[in-house]
This record gives structure tokens, sequence and C-alpha cells, in this order.
């Protein structure tokens, strides 16, 4: 669910990553009125201070110098945006103006070279939140204020002036940029760069399986780091060491320090006593007004267990755009709810021409996130320290291909911090076949798991154990006398043998009933799909998650 593919991560039109894309989800849901240029907003006088603020803050970072347009440079124009801040409850924080070069006109070669920026997985912070209430540590929230700005150019980049702030007497001229402004095709690489260079300047080491992550330890202390774009989150210990790196960023940039971690990417997070939960509540609340449901009937499970679904050419065809926006915003609500992985995963199979009974189960599954909006995953103090995962296979169920579907979760002590179900790439002969494959897929997750859990936590790479339920498949894994039955299979899953010999990983067998990844590949019967959402760890946090 959380590999890179499923997010494109790089500078979109004026939106810098999928942390604007979310807000911006945010502003269809929380109506206000927002300008939508800047005559609408030079007529009221708080929207005058914002641009005033934001120009301020520009020419504070010494952003740009104003010169003559050189012969063969084309000005990028400008434009401004404006956006009412809101915290988790919908309260307004404050009216923000942004001003946002057209970098849609850039061509590339001539003024912007490379643009990708990496940011931290979501299952990547998951796993920092389970280090971190593992080991009753404290997870802070740092902003820097209007990032981009800080990031410096290698490019010769030329801007207009912005509208409604036109020096009379230099009326023809135009910036020229020393550092990234928003909406620059480069500004997020920029930013990254300017970061990566502070960072390791302050004796932080990159993380060289997630490029996102930095640590640095001593003989006493430890301090851990995710980056999303301006987003740092930072855990370790003792809590003087945060605080004086605190310090020490606030040297190099404007910063707000937003105290302990509640509030990330439209994920709620709440820290007691050493414990961690995570939920989406309010994003949930917002899908449901954007879709016109938040007065809609409850259910108790996602999917009924006889939904077939199929690539049909009969029946009414929908609005395809209204239903890759659901798509994708379900696709958020995976971050905490695996319980949604299958429905929403089978539903992303049809977004190219989509119909009625796809949109159908589509309100049975908004139907189902009304009732369980409080439902999110905690981490324990004390919870364990040892990553275990499921693997699980569903053979020809709801496939018009004959592929199956793989299902995969992993656990930090009790638990999950990574989930995903995936179409599989091939046709399995069999249901041991099936479950041979799904175990490929964990193995390499469980790979990358293990050895990021030693870079992050400065120990030992220990042996992940992945349960599956399937006898024959364990024995194919383990056994080259059953080579025979096997020799039609695609040589990479056979890669699952040679890390069962090598001891990277164990397998074991579990029974069907305690099969934690089941939840994950199909439509379960009401009373198997609430004992196993129980079981895979997730819970109703609406009152108190620790009563």
């Amino acid at each position: 669910m959380d590999s890179p593919s499923h997010f494109d991560h790089t500078s979109v039109r004026g939106f810098r990553t999928l942390k604007d894309l979310y807000e911006n989800t945010e502003e269809l849901l929380l109506v206000e009125d927002e300008p939508k240029n800047y005559k609408e907003a030079s007529s009221d006088q708080k929207w005058i201070e914002a641009m005033k603020v934001e120009l301020d803050s520009i020419n504070r970072n010494n952003t740009w110098k104003l010169t003559t347009l050189p012969k063969g440079h084309k000005a990028i124009g400008l434009k401004w945006v404006f956006k009412t801040k809101r915290d988790a409850n919908g309260n307004i924080i404050k009216h923000k103006a942004r001003l946002v070069a057209k970098g849609y006109i850039q061509e590339h070669g001539i003024d912007f070279e490379e643009v990708f920026a990496p940011v931290a997985r979501m299952e990547t912070i998951r796993l920092l939140l389970a280090i971190a209430a593992n080991n009753k540590w404290e997870v802070h929230h740092l902003d820097v204020k209007s990032a981009f700005l800080h990031g410096d150019l290698k490019e010769e980049v030329y801007v207009t002036q912005p509208e409604g702030f036109i020096k009379r007497q230099d009326n023809g001229k135009v910036y020229r940029l020393i550092k990234a402004l928003y909406g620059l095709r480069q500004a997020p690489r920029a930013w990254n760069i300017k970061l990566d260079n502070t960072l390791k300047s302050l004796d932080f080491k990159k993380c060289a399986l997630e490029q996102a992550i930095y640590t640095k330890k001593s003989k006493d202390s430890i301090l851990l780091i995710g980056v999303y774009v301006d987003d740092l989150i930072i855990t370790g210990t003792p809590k003087k060491e945060i605080d004086k790196f605190k310090a020490q960023m606030e040297e190099k940039f404007e910063m707000s320090d937003l105290g302990l971690l509640a509030y990330y990417l439209g994920i709620e997070v709440t820290q007691t006593n050493g414990d961690i939960s995570i939920k989406q509540s309010a994003y949930a609340s917002k899908i449901l007004k954007e879709a016109g449901m938040i007065d809609c009937n409850e259910t108790l499970i996602p999917m009924d267990p006889g939904t077939r679904l199929t690539k049909i050419t009969e029946g009414t065809m929908v609005n395809s755009t209204e239903y890759r926006s659901l798509i994708g915003c379900l696709r958020y609500l995976l971050h905490t709810r695996p319980d949604l992985s299958y429905s929403v995963g089978l539903l992303s199979r049809f977004m190219q021409e989509p119909r009625e009974q796809h949109m159908k189960a589509i309100r049975q599954v908004l139907r189902y996130v009304k009732g369980t909006k409080d439902h999110g995953i905690t981490y324990k103090h004390n919870g364990g320290n040892k990553i275990h995962g499921y693997s699980d296979s569903s053979y020809g169920v709801n496939t018009q291909e004959g592929k199956g579907t793989t299902g995969i979760i992993f656990y930090y002590g009790e638990s999950p911090i990574s989930w995903s179900t995936q179409k599989q790439a091939t046709v399995a002969l069999s249901s041991c076949e099936s479950e041979f494959i799904a175990a490929t897929t964990v193995v390499t997750q469980s790979l990358w798991l293990k050895r990021l859990l030693s870079k992050l936590t400065h120990t030992q790479e220990e042996k992940i154990t992945i349960q599956v339920d399937n006898k024959s498949a364990i024995a194919l894994m383990k056994n080259p006398v059953f080579h025979g039955r096997s020799k039609h299979i695609d040589t990479k899953y056979h890669f699952i043998r040679e890390c069962v010999e090598r001891e990277d990983i164990q397998v074991e067998f579990v029974s069907g009933e305690y099969q934690k990844a089941n939840i994950l590949i199909k439509a379960l019967l009401k009373i198997k799909f609430l004992t196993m959402r129980q079981l895979i760890g997730l819970k109703d946090l609406s009152h108190d998650a620790y009563d």
C-alpha cells in the first residue's frame, strides 16, 4: 500500500506534495469564503495582511533581486493562492496567502533540471512511532515556515513582479530568483538538498534504506528524525537532546515548534503514558461530507462476502472523476485502517470505466466508515521490539483473470506497522502456488523492514518470522524435493527458498483462525470480520484508547 509507486511525491502544479494535495481536499470539504484571485482578496484587510506577511518572509530570506530581463529569457508568472488553515477540529488557525510561481510553463533543461525529492513513507513513520512508544520516548513536531523559500537555486530563473505589489518606478523589471519559490518544479528538491546539508552539519546520518530518515547516536543519546517536506518529527532520548536540536534548527530556519506530535498529514496522534495511538476521524468525516453521506446509515462490514465485481460492459456508467476522487480519498484513509485494505484495493481496479455496481460498493464502504470513524491503532509501551509478519492469499476469488490476491501484514510487537493487498501478477494453478507467490512478496518487504529497524535502533539485524496458513506452501519453500510440482512457477518466486536457506527469514505455520492477513484478501462474513478486525489490532479510540 505504501510503496512509492502509489503516490507521486514530487511537485504537482502549484501543490508541493501529498501534504498540499491532502489540504486541498480539505478545502473542498470545509467551505469558507476564500478569495480565488488577488482582485477578490484586495478588498479584505485580513488577506491584504496575509499577503504582506508572505512578501516580508520572501524578502527576509533574500529570495530574489530586482533586475532587467536578459534577452532570450522568459519570466515565469506569479499568482496568489489563498488558504484558510484549520486544526483537526475545523477551527480556523490563520489566513494564509502564498505567492506561487506558475511552474507548469517551465521547460526541462532551460529553467529546471532534477525535481525529485524524497519523503518518508507512511509505513516508516508508523515504525518510528512504534519504536518511540516501545521505549516510552516523546515524539515532537517541528514545522519550517516558508520552507521552499530556503532552497538555493542552481538554474537561472526569472519571475514577474507579484500582482498588487508592482513597484511603479521599476515597472517592466522582473525578479531573478536566488532561492526557490512555491510552484517551481525544482522547489521540493532545492529545499530537500538544503535540509539534508543542514542535518548532516549537525552530525546526523541519512538512513541508506529510507532517504527521509536521519539518525544521530552517541554513548548516552539517540535521536531519530522523519522528514516530510517541511514537517519534521523528532523522537529519541534524553529530552534535553530534542530541545537542543530544536534550538539548533531555530538558529538556521524560521521554525514553528508544534510541541508533542498531535496532527500529522491528516492523521491524529495521541500520546498518553508512553502509548501512541493514530486515527483519521476528521479526515473520514471530510470524505463522508464530500460524498454527501454524512447522514447515511451505518453498516457493520465494508463489503458483503457474496459481492462479485467485474469489468462489465453493460450497466449504467457513473462519473469516473467522482469515482476516482473517492478511491483516492479512501486510499489515504488506509494509512491507519488495514480493515479497509481489501475492499478499497478491489474497487481500485475499476477506475477506468466505473459502473453503477462499483459505485454502490463504494457507498457501502463509506457507510462502514461512518460507523467506524474513530477506529485506529495503538502502539504500546513495552509492546515488544520484534517484527513478525503474516502472509495469505485468496485463490481465484473475485477476479475475472483467475489471478489471486496477496495480503500481507507486519507487526512491531503487538501492533501493525505495514500492510498491503495486491492482485497477483500471474495466474496460480493451485492454492498452494498462490500462497507461495504471496509469501515471496512478504519476503521482499520483511528484508527491507528488518534492515530498516536495525539502522534506526542501531542493533543487530534479527531474523523475521513469517506466518503462513498453508502447509504445502511451507514445504515448497523449505524442501527442494517438491521441485517437480513447482518447475513451472516463475523463477523470481523461488527467491523465498534462498532466503529460508540463508536463514534471513523463518517460516512458520499458523492456523486459519489466527491468520491475521485473512482480512486483507477477501470479504468476510460479519462475525468473522469483526473478530479479525479486533485480532489485527484495530480498536475504537473514540472515548479513550486506554480505558
